[in-house]
């Protein structure tokens, strides 16, 4: 089942091309980016968050990104000393 891209969503990118070192060093996903227009066909039209650089990358390459929904809750714990 193809996956569908919304414009305005973050995603990953996987980079079948690193080959500096094979295996558990480095990460194939590079991003996040985010998705600027997505075609019928399977292409996805993507920005880079870093530098705003935009360009087209293949569907199937492409996973959502999750990291940026994740907010935790900041709160005060007061301690007292209870005698």
């Amino acid at each position: 089942m193809p996956r569908q891209y919304l414009p305005g969503q973050q995603v990953l990118l996987f980079n079948s091309r690193l080959k500096l070192f094979p295996g558990k060093l480095k990460s194939r996903w590079s991003g996040p980016f985010k998705v600027t227009q997505a075609a019928t066909h399977g292409a996805i039209m993507i920005k880079s968050l870093k530098d705003g650089h935009e360009f087209e990358a293949n569907g199937q390459r492409l996973k959502p990104y999750m990291g940026a929904h994740n907010k935790r809750d900041k709160g005060v714990v007061v301690l007292r000393n209870i005698r």
